[in-house]
């Protein structure tokens, strides 16, 4: 009798699973989306500020980095929100977060529990996520396949 229940119980969860697979990129690309958007924004409108901080860490041809890097945060980041390319527009955002851990975080880490603990990392990790399994079924990329079947 309880090895009925918990078969039952197995198939609900895997039933409901198969409904909610939309659920989690979407969610990552929201998530994403909007950081990226905020942070570009932001470094647009402080380009100044961004390549001396670019300067103070040492990244080469600061004043041609930085109004790119906020310029890509801010682009990709909305093509990311509505899923649109969102493999290849995840690329740079993944190179980012990659220069970002290496630049401004790599003095403080002294571990992996460190290096995990970041957001940047947490940032990074979504990011490959989508660039491998793509935006999800709720995404313009979606949209655009589903016309050419």
């Amino acid at each position: 009798m309880n090895d009925n229940i918990f078969v039952r119980f197995w198939s609900l969860l895997h039933f409901l699973a198969g409904k909610l697979h939309w659920l989690p990129p979407t969610l990552a690309r929201l998530t994403i989306g909007l950081v990226f958007i905020g942070t570009g924004w932001g470094k647009l409108h402080n380009l100044d500020k961004i390549t001396a901080f670019f300067m103070q860490l040492g990244i080469p041809a600061a004043r041609i980095q930085a109004p790119m890097v906020s310029f890509l945060e801010f682009s990709c980041g909305i093509a990311v929100l509505i899923g649109f390319l969102t493999r290849l527009t995840a690329l740079p955002l993944i190179g980012i977060m990659i220069v970002a851990i290496l630049t401004a975080k790599l003095k403080e880490l002294t571990g992996l529990n460190d290096l995990f603990g970041t957001i940047e990392w947490l940032y990074l990790v979504l990011l490959i996520g989508l660039h491998i399994t793509g935006p999800g079924p709720i995404s313009v990329d979606q949209l655009l396949l589903k016309d050419k079947k």
